[in-house]
């Protein structure tokens, strides 16, 4: 699972001399000074969480359904997809999280920064891991609520399935749970749609 750190022990070889803050009041500025020592760290609410890289089950869907959306978004000219490690910056919520899939819409491509994405994606998709399907389910699920992003998915490569939720006022509705046999078709970009099996390989 990914793991809510006890920032001072997990962070003493770093070549820093500025004190780490306590959880709860980390920023943006802390976690840029963070080593680039092969965890992925975000930063939730000002909690700092770390966990080590995907597996290579993860990493073959993200693959999958990061070219399917990329080749759709490119053909219709309809925005941009990014894929992790991207920074996105939800501001009061997450400095930052990385998402293993974003979209932003065209009329939005204005939050793409050089360096970042500020402000909520259209869409988000997380794939899960064995460490990190409570975040991805539990603080992500209301943080990615709160800030506005409008469509998630969450996708369990190990079961196969996928989840579709849609922003419905302030809070996510599940539009539908797919499994093998079934197409996912997003509801935010129009258009976009692909079956469970070629997105979650055996």
């Amino acid at each position: 699972m990914t793991l809510l750190i006890d920032t001072s022990p997990a962070l003493s070889k770093s070549p820093n001399t500025k004190p780490w803050p306590p959880q709860g009041k980390w920023a943006y500025e802390d976690y840029r000074r963070l080593p680039d020592d092969g965890w992925i760290y975000e930063v939730i609410e000002g909690n700092l969480l770390m966990s080590p890289a995907p597996q290579t089950r993860h990493q073959r869907c993200s693959i999958k359904l990061t070219t399917r959306f990329e080749n759709f978004v490119e053909k219709n000219g309809a925005g941009v997809v990014l894929y992790a490690p991207t920074d996105v910056i939800l501001r009061g919520h997450a400095n930052p999280v990385q998402p293993d899939i974003i979209f932003i819409s065209k009329k939005r491509r204005k939050i793409v920064k050089k360096e970042r994405v500020e402000g909520a994606p259209d869409l988000i998709i997380e794939i899960l891991s064995p460490w990190n399907w409570n975040i991805d389910r539990g603080s992500k699920f209301q943080i990615y609520a709160r800030a506005g992003v409008r469509e998630y998915w969450i996708v369990d490569p190990e079961m196969r399935t996928v989840e579709l939720f849609v922003l419905r006022q302030d809070s996510y509705e599940l539009l539908g749970k797919y499994g093998v046999g079934k197409i996912v078709r997003s509801e935010v970009l129009s258009g976009f749609k692909v079956k469970v099996e070629e997105i979650c390989p055996q």
